[in-house]
């Protein structure tokens, strides 16, 4: 098994979608954060927006770290932070996949072109912001030549905040297909690492049908779903240490790999290394445990040989059985 760390490298503002000036403060966190990795060897995927991109001082610490050869630089195209405006900055534009075809290719080019003049290097792998992921982006990215898809979590339905449904989407490896107009050549073609979530219980499938049966109006009301997580019978959990203590990270994994999985993608956002800048780390003594539990995970991983490679090298160590049509 592999592992890929990959970070939405993106600017202070969460959830801002209408102003016009944006924060680095968080980036200036990346260089303690990038200390760990180096510490066990790990190679983080910054993926980062168009302010980060553009921001000189944000340029120069992820820059220094790229020409040590010790991470990757891919493209977060966040719509409403990303040129040209077209469209009204609300909720619901927020998601790429919302937004006209046209548009959506002219912010992706934008975007990549800024990360070509930038940081000297062409990105091929990529993550839509807010998950807004869509067939056409996934074209897009393959006129592009990018190589490695990270836009879909796992098991997750986003329709309730206007984004795709990921619901039946497992953690596992695919190639994108040609109905939607990419190549066909497969060296060519997309794949898709999703971003790691499962269930402690071995069964990824059976437990994903239980856990949206569960997750009904009455259900919610008596709780069911957190009675028979604290019994050890359903533990649904994120790969990442914004949401997912070190121990459950460590049990997905051990799940994951009885379950012979190649790749485990542990993700999570630059703005939780400061405090105050995203829901997930408020307080300074949030932000210590928070960079504890990437440390702890590692530390895992590490003792386990779970070797640590760049997102756009997943290619190289997915065996993939079949196609899979754009979703």
């Amino acid at each position: 098994m592999r592992i890929a760390v990959t970070i939405d490298t993106e600017e202070d503002n969460w959830g801002d979608y209408a102003n016009d000036s944006y924060g680095i403060e968080n980036i200036k966190k990346i260089p303690t954060l990038q200390k760990l990795f180096d510490d066990f060897n790990v190679i983080p995927t910054y993926l980062v927006t168009y302010p980060v991109a553009t921001n000189t001082e944000s340029i120069n610490i992820l820059k220094g770290i790229l020409q040590r050869g010790k991470c990757e630089i891919g493209m977060h195209c966040h719509p409403w932070s990303t040129p040209p405006y077209e469209e009204e900055r609300n909720p619901y534009n927020s998601m790429l996949c919302n937004l006209p075809y046209d548009l959506q290719r002219k912010k992706m080019r934008v975007l990549h072109e800024a990360i070509t003049q930038h940081f000297g290097v062409v990105a091929t792998s990529f993550r839509a912001g807010r998950w807004g992921f869509g067939a056409g982006i996934a074209q897009i990215l393959n006129q592009m030549g990018y190589k490695v898809d990270s836009s879909l979590l796992a098991f997750e339905n986003w329709t309730d905040y206007g984004g795709p449904n990921c619901a039946d989407v497992s953690p596992r490896a695919f190639i994108y297909g040609n109905q939607e107009g990419l190549q066909k050549n497969q060296q060519d073609q997309l794949l898709e690492i999703p971003a790691t979530a499962g269930f402690a219980q071995r069964n990824f499938e059976l437990c994903n049908r239980a856990w949206y049966l569960l997750g009904g109006k009455l259900m919610q009301k008596l709780h069911v779903r957190g009675i028979l997580g604290r019994l050890r019978v359903l533990n649904k959990i994120w790969l990442s240490p914004e949401t997912t203590s070190s121990a459950d990270m460590m049990r997905l994994t051990n799940t994951m790999m009885r379950q012979d999985c190649q790749i485990i993608n542990m993700f999570f956002h630059s703005t939780a290394l400061k405090a105050g800048l995203s829901p997930f780390v408020k307080t300074k003594e949030e932000e210590v445990h928070f960079l504890y539990r990437i440390e702890e995970f590692l530390a895992f991983t590490q003792r386990a040989g779970i070797e640590s490679i760049k997102l756009s090298d997943a290619p190289a160590y997915v065996q993939v059985e079949r196609t899979v049509h754009s979703r």
